[in-house]
């Protein structure tokens, strides 16, 4: 569907952005963009590979917009941006990242959808790799660099571009964009408070897993429970009435292993990622497969080499007995699994969190600070920067000092420094032996950075 098309890409760097440009690139497409990041300087490799793809880039002042065009650019962004006003001029169409990506998807002969309040990107990238190891050459579109299909030539492999015939896609229902999605096999992982409220998210899920041959959902999570009663779903979890029955969850230094279960089978499965959580990905997976007529044995098989993705739990580094851990958990269930995953081994934690915007804290901050009082052990220390903050007229009247306040009064230790730099520093004089350093937070590339800087002081150090 991108064959002979022209499309700028307003804000081409982003997580969702650029893996949709790729796509359209390598199936033929014309493709430009800008990103403010880029403008302001900040994550050079990544916007010198995206020009060494053959992608032109542009200030974003409106300069490479041109006749002929589409405009993809996010149902945020302001008609007073300059990309956004020389394409309203020149009268060119525009679609958001979410109509582009659906009407990709729904051109499938099956598209799998992946929703959930949390675990869609590892999901998605494991359903990604059981279909490319068993042949089927999928195309993915993730939120995430998965590592498996990473290179020296790829460091940025969010998309896999494979076929026409199955396309795995993040689906998001944080911005309602989910509704634009008719899926062939649709994948809820969980359903918790995000960006909306729990009756939204309801029927939002209610209406993606109905349009469904097969609705993958997951049987533990009690919210999901409404959609338990649909006549096409296949049940995944660690529950009696799962159908793909997770057992015998054993965590490990460098993973975990479970046994999986379906019909009169029983697998060991092996994986490289650590938490209870991500043996439920791994079930999820497992169900998505079987629903593409993936034998259980097949995906376990995969599943073994799976290498996880950027940011979910991705260990960077150790240096002085001291481990440094980059990860994406930015909400309450996200923040709850990792540091569930933290307590399954020893060693005391000491947490950085940059909260992902002053509107997010005002609609879960409070969810929040539970969800790390309830996670965070004796011993284990948190230190929160001000939210990140790009610019515009957001309402930045709640910042961290309240998060922290309230973390502080569910008997945690937290600290509010304002700065990230001043939190690393602070991070580093109180690292010892055994401890681990957790980098949490999302929307900011150059977090995973920050922990790089982190990782070399220590070495330095060592």
């Amino acid at each position: 569907m991108a064959e002979n098309k022209s499309y700028f890409f307003c804000g081409i760097g982003g997580s969702g952005m650029l893996p949709l440009a790729m796509i359209v690139a390598a199936r033929g497409a014309a493709v430009a963009g800008s990103d403010r990041s880029r403008d302001q300087g900040r994550s050079p490799d990544k916007f010198d590979w995206i020009e060494r793809r053959g992608i032109a880039l542009f200030p974003q002042d409106g300069s490479g917009v041109a006749a002929g065009q589409t405009l993809v650019a996010s149902a945020a962004v302001e008609d007073s941006v300059p990309d956004v006003a020389a394409a309203n001029t020149l009268g060119l169409a525009r679609m958001s990242r979410a109509d582009l990506n659906a009407a990709l998807f729904n051109a499938a002969a099956k598209g799998v959808g992946v929703g959930g309040t949390s675990g869609k990107s590892t999901v998605t990238g494991m359903i990604g790799w059981i279909l490319e190891r068993a042949g089927q050459k999928p195309t993915v579109m993730n939120g995430a660099v998965m590592r498996n299909f990473a290179s020296p030539d790829t460091p940025f492999a969010s998309a896999l571009v494979g076929g026409d015939a199955i396309y795995v896609s993040e689906v998001d229902e944080s911005d309602g964009s989910i509704a634009l999605y008719a899926p062939d096999v649709a994948v809820v992982t969980n359903i918790s408070l995000d960006h909306k409220s729990l009756d939204e998210l309801h029927r939002l899920f209610g209406d993606f897993a109905a349009k469904a041959r097969i609705a993958v959902i997951n049987a533990d999570d009690p919210e999901s429970a409404p959609l338990l009663a649909g006549a096409n779903v296949l049940r995944f979890g660690f529950g009696d009435n799962a159908a793909i029955r997770g057992s015998d969850f054993e965590p490990l230094p460098n993973g975990c292993r479970f046994a999986v279960h379906f019909a009169a089978d029983s697998h060991d499965v092996r994986l490289q990622m650590p938490g209870r959580h991500n043996a439920a990905n791994a079930l999820a997976a497992i169900a998505a497969a079987r629903a593409l007529n993936i034998p259980v044995a097949q995906s376990v098989a995969a599943l073994a080499d799976f290498a996880g993705l950027a940011r979910r739990y991705e260990v960077l580094g150790q240096a002085g007995d001291v481990t440094v851990i980059d990860d994406f958990a930015h909400n309450p269930d996200k923040v709850a699994a990792t540091l569930a995953a933290v307590a399954e081994l020893p060693g005391r934690a000491l947490l950085f969190f940059q909260p992902h915007g002053y509107g997010p804290l005002r609609q879960m901050g409070k969810e929040l600070a539970t969800s790390f009082a309830a996670g965070m052990r004796d011993g284990d220390r948190l230190y929160v920067c001000d939210p990140v903050y790009f610019g515009g007229t957001v309402d930045r009247s709640i910042g961290s000092e309240a998060l922290v306040a309230d973390i502080v009064a569910g008997g945690a230790d937290a600290v509010h420094l304002t700065t990230r730099a001043n939190c690393g520093a602070a991070m580093l004089d109180e690292a010892r032996p055994g401890d681990r350093i957790l980098i949490l937070g999302a929307r900011d590339d150059t977090l995973t950075a920050f922990g790089r800087e982190l990782l070399e002081k220590l070495t330095r150090h060592a």
